[in-house]
């Protein structure tokens, strides 16, 4: 019988690219009958076969056990067969792994070459199983004999320690050792071993540092020293006697090393490891900081990008030292690389503070301005791309949306940072917020609107600048026409609305801003901006009117209904609005108008009153009024007043008149009035008891029931006056 080879497996593959699957699954069954047989080495062509097809997709796991019959051959060139499949197909889910404990150690102890085939393999499958029943082995073999399988071990152990933690203390003591081994490569797998495990538990690998530091003082593999400096970062912060230790040969590292990577590696222990803090780390974070800076002025933009990196860590620690070269920094906004962009941006930001945060800002805000031109025509893909083959002396900064969105926002983060600690003047900041409106050319609303009422809420003392401010926004007719403009900035009308609504003490003009509420072409924006609108001009509408209701004068009439009626006007275009919260205020404020309107219409002004006119009142006086005398104040308690000259001291009142009414309801019978009826003052003209002149009361009937006995009849006399 004819078998197939890998090669002849490939070949069919390549010939049958219209039916291939049917191809493959043909080789498949093919590969199941060949693995059935106990030729080995037909065995372990078949294993070959299906770890290519593995490769493609289709699944091996069925063929585990036949993968550990071929691991066990005693031959090496069928071992590698078996290994390199169970390193692609087995995981630590497969239920056959229990079968390789015993070969695994049997070819542990075996040739060199299976050593390092198992060790490699180990490394690949290995269980949390596998690794306590071959820690005692593994452990063992770093002293091997062969400086290649020390290191395999030192490699392998690091996969074994992840799986099975308890093995670390075990075999700790002669990992130690193996910083001391004659091999440099025993020594740098060692090191890198160390490296990785430190980042989980760095406290348990303090005891390392004597060895350590002795390859830091005497290594020259720049590889190996950068692995140190790192894992002496991760330790020295729970050893603070190491930080003294290591600032002298830190030192020495960082001015006479041409490495870029190991100079990176060296001030990134310094700060992590706290060396650059206090009065001793002074001279260090100069010299850090002076190396920088040097790369930030070279023409590689690796140097640029890292020495930025490193400068966003220093500026915690040392802001003033890095606030020396403010002006490279600020400079490097304009390089053509985003990436170095991006990384001034955040250098920028983490540099703020009270005293040179308005300076950054401004500087951010021009930034921005040349952003915006230079963003309105943006290159085609083949002009960038052959712009940056020049090389950055003739490459073209392009500022695209994304990158002005992040400059606005970082403008905002820096202003707004830990409660507004970095800003000493709300009034500035409001009007920052305003131009970043107007140069961002993004999509910032929503992060200004809350800025803007988070502000005015917070600050009393900037309301009445704020107000003036929204008011020139709601006057901006470019904002509501560009709506559907996400770069316009609409959003931020919202802000302005509510704050003109809420603070309308403040507003210098009520009836202007009212009109402005009202607009038809409001109806333009989206509709939470409407609604917003027009509860905003119900609030500018009441407390106008309620300001002028302090101070009333009947020559305002006219200005208020045509104020009212202009609000009711406009009001009623969102009644039928498509969005009910938008129909809801509308219909409820438009009721309210209604109502306002109609007694405006009702009230009649008030004639002059300067100077009293009796003729006119007694012609105007069509009634006599009747008034209780049991409910009048006795007229005897008020002094007689003086005689005083009047036109009128001629006009005699009426003599009083009494009558006589029967309680059956019997006619009054009219006779003469008695003088001496009681409680009766015949008022007389001159002046009254107020001081004013002429006739002091009119004429009026006073009625006193009194009980009289005729004939068994009660009888009432009205006396009148």
């Amino acid at each position: 019988m004819w078998e197939r080879t890998l090669q002849d497996l490939i070949r069919g593959l390549r010939a049958n690219k219209t039916d291939e699957r049917k191809f493959i699954q043909q080789a498949i069954e093919e590969i199941r009958k060949e693995v059935r047989g106990k030729d080995m080495e037909l065995k372990a062509g078949a294993i070959l076969k299906m770890t290519f097809l593995d490769m493609l997709g289709h699944d091996l796991t069925w063929a585990n056990f036949n993968i550990i019959e071929v691991m066990s051959s005693q031959k090496y060139h069928l071992k590698t067969i078996g290994y390199l499949a169970a390193s692609q197909s087995f995981s630590e889910h497969t239920d056959v792994l229990m079968l390789t404990t015993n070969l695994l150690k049997k070819d542990l102890s075996s040739n060199p070459a299976d050593v390092a085939l198992a060790l490699n393999g180990l490394s690949h499958f290995v269980t949390s199983d596998l690794a306590r029943d071959l820690t005692q082995e593994l452990n063992a073999m770093l002293n091997h004999s062969r400086s290649y399988i020390r290191k395999r071990v030192v490699l392998a152990l690091f996969k074994v320690i992840q799986q099975h933690p308890d093995a670390l203390p075990y075999c700790l003591p002669r990992l130690k050792e193996k910083l001391e081994d004659p091999d440099l490569s025993v020594v740098s797998s060692t090191v890198n071993l160390f490296c990785e495990l430190s980042r989980r538990n760095p406290q348990d690998f303090l005891i390392l540092a004597p060895p350590l530091f002795h390859i830091l003082t005497t290594s020259s593999n720049n590889w190996m020293l950068i692995k140190v400096i790192k894992l002496f970062g991760a330790i020295s912060p729970f050893e603070p006697r190491l930080v003294k230790k290591l600032q002298g040969p830190i030192t020495d590292l960082i001015q006479t090393t041409s490495a870029i990577s190991l100079l990176y590696e060296c001030v990134h222990t310094c700060i992590v490891g706290g060396m650059l803090e206090g009065s001793s780390g002074l001279p260090l974070a100069r010299l850090c900081v002076t190396k920088l800076s040097g790369f930030l002025e070279n023409d590689d933009q690796n140097l640029k990008f890292i020495a930025m990196m490193a400068m966003v860590k220093i500026v915690p620690i040392r802001p003033e030292l890095v606030a020396e070269h403010q002006a490279v920094i600020l400079n490097s906004l304009d390089d053509f690389d985003i990436s170095i962009r991006m990384r001034a941006l955040e250098l920028i930001c983490s540099m703020v503070t009270p005293h040179n945060a308005q300076f950054l800002v401004q500087q951010l805000l021009s930034h921005l301005v040349k952003a915006s031109e230079k963003s309105e025509s943006l290159p085609s893909a083949s002009e960038t791309l052959s712009r940056s083959l020049q090389g950055s002396s003739g490459a073209t900064t392009v500022y695209t949306t994304a990158y002005r969105t992040e400059v606005a926002t970082r403008v905002i983060d820096m202003c707004s940072k830990n409660m507004y600690e970095n800003v000493q003047d709300f009034d500035w900041y409001l009007s920052v917020l305003l131009d970043l409106i107007y140069v961002a050319n993004a999509d910032i609303a929503s992060i200004v609107r809350e800025q803007l009422i988070d502000i005015v809420v917070r600050v009393k003392a900037c309301r009445p600048y704020a107000v003036r401010l929204m008011t020139k926004l709601l006057d901006d007719d470019a904002l509501v026409l560009g709506a559907d403009d996400p770069t316009k900035c609409t959003g931020v009308l919202w802000a302005a609305a509510w704050i003109c609504g809420e603070y309308c003490d403040e507003l210098a003009d009520p009836r202007y801003t009212l009109m402005r509420l009202v607009l038809p072409s409001i109806a333009l924006l989206p509709a939470d901006i409407i609604s917003v609108y027009l509860q905003a001009a119900v609030k500018v509408l009441s407390r106008w009117l309620i300001g002028l209701s302090e101070q009333w004068s009947d020559d305002q009439l006219p200005q208020v209904k045509s104020i009212v009626g202009t609000a009711l006007e406009g009001l009623q275009r969102f009644a039928s609005h498509a969005d009910v919260e938008v129909q809801e205020r509308a219909a409820n404020a438009t009721e309210m108008l209604t109502l306002i309107r109609a007694d405006l219409e009702k009230y009649r002004p008030r004639p002059p009153t300067d100077s009293f006119d009796v003729v006119n009142e007694f012609a105007a006086m069509k009634t006599i009024p009747v008034v209780r005398l049991d409910d009048m104040p006795s007229l005897s308690s008020v002094t007689a007043p003086r005689e005083t000259p009047s036109r009128l001291s001629d006009i005699v009142p009426p003599s009083p008149k009494r009558f006589e009414l029967d309680v059956e309801g019997e006619a009054p019978v009219n006779q003469p009035a008695s003088s001496s009826v009681s409680g009766i003052q015949t008022p007389q003209s001159g002046t009254d008891a107020l001081g004013n002149d002429g006739l002091l009361t009119p004429e009026a009937i006073v009625v006193k029931r009194t009980k009289k006995k005729t004939s068994g009849k009660k009888k009432t006399v009205v006396t009148s006056l």
